[in-house]
């Protein structure tokens, strides 16, 4: 019993040997000899961490040559404009000519209403004014006399109204007639009309009140010369007089300045009778011209119901801010009236939109500069454009010139 048990012990030690010189041996083989995988179990546990660790997804680091970078510095130096992407609209838009004009309720014309020469002009062309100010002086033997007759039906009236005041208390104690009481108030009451006529004189001729209030004590080579003031906030656009030029009546200049406000302007359209069905007051505008890198936006105030007899186009009025007086009278322009809009979740700037290898990139402000990022995009107009993926809403992105980011962003693509 005991021998066989040597054998067995000898046998099984012999088939661990070769097993371990023969790997060529079958699975059976091994198996029976216990070497089921010829890997131990700490062998085993490693490998499959280390394959759980192969599975794990790996963050990747950001692709240096996806990647522009620049400074806050030069970001400044390059005017490239920072903005969100937001939600917005998209609307289909009607591009007709325009001109730009004054605004109608923004032009004044200083006109004189009384004869005389001019004697001082404060303001030449293109000087600003404020409303009220001095911008000539005149001299009038007209002005004179009106001024002159005011102040002696002034000293009339208050002559009269103590003669009056006199009689009054004299009668009321009986001790003057009634009829010189009816008499005193007959002139006082005349010489009061007077004054007031002469008055209202001044005033017709374009002297103000606190000027008429303060005349007695005016010096006297002072009662020829009248003030003329501007009567809004503009710029001299048209002086029509020189120094020592008769003014006033018998077919002389009345007219001295013209004074425009450019802060609003009025865009002059031309709308073909086809397309006014969809033009309707308060639609926006966006005006743009040659030249000019601005645009504007502004509403639609009036739409003529008369039709121009040679061009056969209505006449349609948008109404702009111009606070830089950009946009001078006259100029030719572009505009493009909003008729339909749509909203989106998720607009950019049509200018921030850049085309790289086929496909559409926004560039993404990042610590570090600016990160390419591949967008798909949607509807747009000639402002916005629709972003369906490849953006989320508030992430920062270039809005303007955003070519050199494309063109520094391939030549580093071809250095490396």
């Amino acid at each position: 019993m005991i021998g066989r048990l040597s054998l067995l012990i000898v046998a099984l030690a012999v088939g661990v040997a070769v097993a371990s010189f023969m790997p060529g041996l079958t699975q059976s083989v091994r198996k029976a000899v216990g070497l089921a995988s010829g890997q131990s179990a700490a062998q085993i546990r490693g490998d499959t961490t280390y394959g759980a660790e192969q599975s794990k997804p790996k963050s990747e680091p950001a692709d240096e040559t996806q990647i522009v970078k620049l400074t806050d510095e030069q970001i400044a130096a390059a005017r490239i404009d920072l903005v969100p992407a937001r939600g917005g609209t998209i609307a289909r838009r009607l591009t007709v000519p325009g001109t730009i004009v004054p605004h109608a309720d923004r032009i004044a014309r200083v006109s004189v209403k009384l004869s005389g020469t001019v004697a001082e002009l404060r303001k030449r062309l293109g000087d600003s004014v404020s409303k009220d100010e001095v911008i000539a002086i005149l001299e009038s033997r007209e002005v004179a006399d009106a001024k002159s007759e005011y102040l002696a039906a002034k000293l009339t009236s208050e002559l009269q109204q103590d003669l009056f005041e006199r009689d009054k208390t004299l009668w009321e104690k009986r001790i003057a007639p009634e009829q010189q009481y009816l008499r005193s108030r007959n002139l006082a009451a005349q010489s009061a009309m007077r004054f007031n006529i002469a008055r209202q004189k001044l005033l017709a001729l374009g002297v103000l009140e606190r000027q008429i209030a303060v005349l007695p004590e005016e010096p006297e080579e002072s009662l020829r010369r009248q003030d003329v003031r501007s009567p809004m906030t503009g710029q001299v656009v048209e002086r029509k007089v020189d120094l020592g030029t008769a003014v006033g009546r018998d077919n002389l200049e009345t007219e001295l300045f013209v004074i425009v406000d450019l802060d609003r302007v009025w865009v002059d359209l031309a709308v073909s009778p086809a397309d006014l069905p969809i033009i309707k007051e308060g639609q926006g505008v966006t005006v743009t011209t040659r030249g000019i890198n601005d645009k504007a936006d502004g509403k639609i105030v009036f739409i003529s119901p008369l039709l121009d007899k040679e061009t056969r186009s209505a006449r349609v009025i948008a109404e702009i801010t111009n606070p830089d007086r950009v946009w001078r009278p006259g100029s030719y322009v572009t505009a493009a009236i909003a008729v339909d809009e749509q909203p989106v979740p998720l607009v950019v700037p049509s200018s921030a939109i850049q085309t790289i290898g086929g496909e559409k990139v926004v560039f993404v402000r990042t610590p570090a500069g600016f990160e390419k990022r591949a967008v798909a995009v949607g509807h747009s107009d000639d402002r916005f454009t629709e972003i369906s993926t490849g953006l989320q809403s508030g992430e920062i992105i270039a809005a303007t010139n955003t070519f050199p980011l494309k063109a520094e962003l391939l030549k580093g693509q071809a250095e490396d």
